[in-house]
This record gives C-alpha cells, sequence and structure tokens, in this order.
C-alpha cells in the first residue's frame, strides 16, 4: 500500500527513532516497504537497513537527487516521504489509511502532510516561535512529512533535481487546494 522514503546522513540514532515510530504500521500492513536512502556511504545506514529488515539505497549526489531516486525504486503506489528523525504519534495507521482510501475514491489529486509538534524533550528558543509563525505564513515545511499517490507525485515533476529546496518547492506546488493538513502529529528528535 504505502512506501516509506527517508533520506539519511549517515547518523543512525535518527534513522532509528523514525523506523520504531513505523513498526506498528508495517505490522498493520500500511507500510510495504521502507526505503532508507544514504548519501555518506560510511555503512551505518546499511547495517542499520539489514537489522530492521528495510531496503537500502546508497546514494552519491544532492538531496533532490537522492529524494527522486527513492521515489523511482519504491514499489507501491503510495509514497511517505520522512526526515531522519522525525516520529510520527500513535493515530497515524488509521489517520493514513482513511486519508489514502478517500483521495483514491474521491478520483481528486491529493496529498496529505502531518501535524508538526515540538519535541518536549528540547529547550523552546525565539528561533521556534519565528518557525512556527513561518509556517502558519508560508504553509508546511519539509520536516513534516508528505503523504502522496505515486502518480500524482509523478505529474507534479517529483523532486526537481536541480532543485535547491526540492521538498519545499513540491510542497509549494501542491498549493493548499491539494494538500491536506493531516490530525496525526509529527515530532522532529534530531
Amino acid at each position: 500500500m504505502l512506501s516509506v522514503i527517508i533520506p539519511t546522513k549517515g547518523v543512525e540514532q535518527p534513522a532509528v527513532a523514525t523506523l520504531a515510530a513505523l513498526v506498528p504500521g508495517a505490522a498493520a500492513g500500511v507500510i510495504a516497504e521502507v526505503l532508507l536512502v544514504d548519501r555518506t556511504g560510511n555503512g551505518v545506514i546499511e547495517r542499520v537497513a539489514d537489522v530492521a529488515g528495510c531496503r537500502f539505497l546508497k546514494f552519491e549526489g544532492t538531496r533532490a537527487a537522492a529524494l527522486a531516486a527513492g521515489a523511482r525504486a519504491a514499489r507501491s503506489p503510495w509514497l511517505m516521504f520522512l526526515h531522519a528523525g522525525a516520529v510520527l504519534d500513535s493515530g497515524w495507521i488509521d489517520e493514513t489509511t482513511q486519508f489514502i482510501q478517500n483521495v483514491s475514491l474521491s478520483g481528486r489529486p491529493r496529498a496529505g502532510v502531518f501535524r508538526y509538534a515540538r519535541s518536549p524533550y528540547t529547550n523552546t528558543r525565539i528561533r521556534d516561535a519565528f518557525k512556527f509563525v513561518g509556517r502558519m505564513i508560508t504553509g508546511p515545511s519539509a520536516e513534516q512529512g508528505l503523504l502522496i499517490a505515486r502518480d500524482h507525485y509523478e505529474r507534479l515533476g517529483g523532486h526537481g533535481v536541480d532543485s535547491r529546496r526540492p521538498e519545499t518547492r513540491l510542497l509549494r506546488q501542491l498549493g493548499r487546494a491539494s494538500r491536506t493538513q493531516l490530525r496525526s502529529r509529527i515530532m522532529v528528535v534530531a
């Protein structure tokens, strides 16, 4: 049903935190595969993928090209892009399933982003307040993840390989009309 693509930077802890949050989704049959796309080549993420039963994709190039390569390698009709260190709350499974069913039945292409939640273990800084206001004005950030049908992703041109901020560009291309903010929260722990 769903392929999860997680670009990594060769660091184990954030990737493991994200994978741990995805285990219930895999057990429920929502997640068909998880792809860890690593650009460092230090072997750490390859070992994590092996232990966790994920697919590993070594990639040299820009983040945009890595995201696009992960999407091409994915096998499912739905794609979920998450940052390493992003942890979804427990309600994401039911909501994601309902969202996919509703979009499939409606025939209208839509994408979903998760509701941003600040980690309760981090100190609040003035920068966090500016980020909050920025999200209210400009829309969601790439840290909030993206849930999108493969055919819709391809129609939009995916993550532009030449783009400097490919995730932000894709979210802007979606626009408010074809983007839904899901109720499930996402925290970035790293």
